[in-house]
């Protein structure tokens, strides 16, 4: 499967993992991670921190990374002189943000999974003992799950090693050779909390259970988004910034670009205005790393976009906007706008010419951004992308829908079903779009690992706040 649509899948596959009592593990996409996974084992790992990938699927990711061997992993990547890391430091970093930013009864479920598939490697070893002994919540997650996580803890050290650990432990022991070869050498910063942890999990009343605290988060239900929750249900690294989602979406409250281009547009340009223009664009593009390549925009520029009535203007500030954006992140970008202009939107909606001309820029991606209406030449679209394989163009080309709200029906807005396609209705929506548009194209690729990058930097450092002492 190719980067993009695996990367579709993380973005809308949601099915749970389960473990039926006596049963085999549930897992429907196995035999597509394990392929990615053996295609590239770090980029599989990084794809897992995609913005908009479901909990789910990094659930799947983390198990994948979890199973499978990592013998051989930094020999391979030694053939890459570029790389500044070992290989397999990669995956270990996804592992500790996933095991942070997922829901604690999702990772508690792939270290269950890992115990059924009998995988037991030593960053597998390593995973399960760091989250069951140095997890913020450590505590209450085992007054919550105890059985579990006791099991997941003598399924990583083994039954013997793991039940005389705990004897020494519960005898005094802190630190003899026994317990540093066996059990501290897996932890990041063997401290007292994981060993009242040790005696914690082998303690079945939690009413004797000393790293218990009766105050802690797990016994006290808390409301996100009107719904009772406990610890087990909240993770503590927010992976995905939350989004709100107000009732009524209006023309201003698409992101801040836009919200200042209907201001242009309605109320003509001010130097406060442009400077806001100016300073909103710098900061969105700043959140992306540099597209050595060239991308050819199609802009959708027709009386359509114009919208009327209280969406006025929307459709085009919000085109405009992703333009704006990409002006700043590519090397070199070709915008062919079809019908009028941004400023001056008029006429039917000709895409297939746009496309044509687009194809003449010699570019490595082409994105047709647009509402869809196509309705100077209906089908048009869809007859000249069918006709460009057998003409021998390779260029790929993607469809960017603009939508009003993230509910819009497309189901009459396809002008080429056959284009990958993805709609944007918000700023922040840019997140999942730029790195889906240059997934397509081999130009992308090092534009998508140094995006998936600097994300997993900006996560490691989260997380290095939330457990301060336990970096990895």
């Amino acid at each position: 499967m190719d980067t993009p649509t695996f990367l579709a899948h993380l973005q809308t596959h949601d099915t749970p993992l389960t473990l039926p009592r006596g049963g085999a593990l549930r897992w429907d996409d196995a035999d597509l991670h394990r392929a990615v996974h053996a295609r590239d084992a770090e980029e599989y790992a990084l794809l897992g921190l995609a913005p908009g990938a479901r909990p789910w699927q990094r659930a799947r990711v983390l198990l994948q990374i979890l199973a499978a061997s990592q013998a051989g992993l930094d020999e391979r990547a030694r053939a890459v002189p570029a790389r500044a890391v070992p290989a397999r430091a990669v995956p270990a970093r996804v592992v500790r943000v996933l095991t942070l930013g997922l829901p604690p009864a999702h990772v508690i479920t792939v270290l269950l999974a890992l115990r059924r598939l009998r995988a037991n490697h030593k960053h597998t070893t390593r995973a399960v003992l760091r989250f069951v002994l140095e997890h913020p919540h450590a505590d209450a997650l085992i007054a919550a799950r105890r059985p579990a996580l006791l099991d997941c803890f003598e399924h990583a050290l083994g039954t013997t090693t793991a039940r005389g650990c705990a004897r020494r432990i519960d005898a005094g022991d802190t630190a003899s050779d026994y317990l540093r070869r066996r059990l501290l050498r897996f932890l990041t910063a063997p401290t007292a909390a994981a060993s009242a942890r040790v005696r914690a999990l082998y303690t079945p009343d939690p009413a004797n259970n000393p790293a218990h605290d009766p105050a802690a988060p797990a016994a006290v239900p808390a409301s996100v988004d009107g719904h009772a929750t406990t610890v087990l249900d909240r993770p503590v690294l927010p992976v995905d910034t939350p989004r709100p989602h107000p009732p009524t979406v209006t023309v201003t409250d698409r992101g801040d670009i836009a919200a200042t281009l209907v201001h242009l547009y309605r109320d003509g340009p001010t130097e406060d205005l442009y400077v806001a223009l100016c300073r909103h664009v710098g900061a969105a593009a700043a959140a992306f790393p540099r597209f050595e390549g060239t991308l050819a925009l199609v802009l959708d520029a027709s009386a359509s976009m114009r919208g009327h009535g209280d969406r006025e203007w929307a459709p085009l500030s919000q085109a405009a906007a992703l333009r704006m954006v990409l002006s700043q992140v590519c090397a070199r970008l070709e915008v062919i706008e079809v019908g009028g202009d941004e400023r001056a939107p008029r006429g039917a909606t000709d895409l297939a010419t746009g496309v044509l001309d687009a194809l003449g820029t010699d570019p490595d991606l082409v994105a047709v951004v647009s509402d869809g209406y196509e309705n100077l030449f209906p089908g048009d679209l869809a007859r000249v992308v069918a006709a460009l394989p057998r003409a021998g163009v390779t260029t790929p080309v993607v469809f960017c829908h603009v939508m009003f709200t993230g509910g819009d029906d497309l189901r009459l807005r396809r002008p080429a079903p056959s284009l990958p396609q993805r709609g944007f209705w918000h700023q922040d929506d840019f997140a999942e779009l730029l790195p889906w548009m240059f997934a397509h194209c081999p130009a992308g690729a090092p534009w998508l690992r140094a995006a998936l990058h600097a994300r997993l930097d900006a996560l490691d450092r989260q997380a290095d706040d939330l457990t301060p002492g336990l970096a990895a």
